[in-house]
């Protein structure tokens, strides 16, 4: 199990540019799966991006092809996703997830295949 706490969220106009972080406590490692995932209000929680050091393989949502990316520093303990070119529908509250079990599924999209999630950090974009 792993503590993560997002950071780097904010309001933005259209066009712009956020960089989310999440450190984990105590540590993460080449196994260990982890996501960016949003959820706006009145909506549910959907995968934005994932990836899985072991082999350096991500996975993104259609939506957010070309302008997010996500990257990890197992030597910082740290997630991050680099959002370009910011769209008002990109506004929702922001969460890192992690998995650490042996199988866990690399890539993967899906909030049910995380156990450790972060609090959240606010995004905004305006028109």
């Amino acid at each position: 199990q792993v503590q993560l706490v997002e950071s780097g969220g904010g309001s933005v106009q259209a066009g712009g540019s956020l960089r989310l972080s999440c450190a984990a406590a105590p540590y993460i490692d080449w196994s260990t799966c982890m996501g960016w995932f949003r959820q706006a209000p009145g909506k549910e929680r959907e995968g934005v991006a994932a990836v899985y050091s072991g082999d350096s393989g991500t996975n993104y949502d259609d939506s957010v092809k070309g302008r997010f990316t996500i990257s990890q520093d197992n030597a910082k303990n740290t997630l991050y996703l680099q959002m370009n070119s910011l769209k008002p529908e990109d506004t929702a509250m922001y969460f890192c997830a992690a998995e650490t079990s042996a199988f866990c599924r690399h890539y993967s999209l899906a909030p049910g295949d995380y156990s450790d999630w972060g609090q959240g950090t606010q995004v905004t974009v305006s028109s």
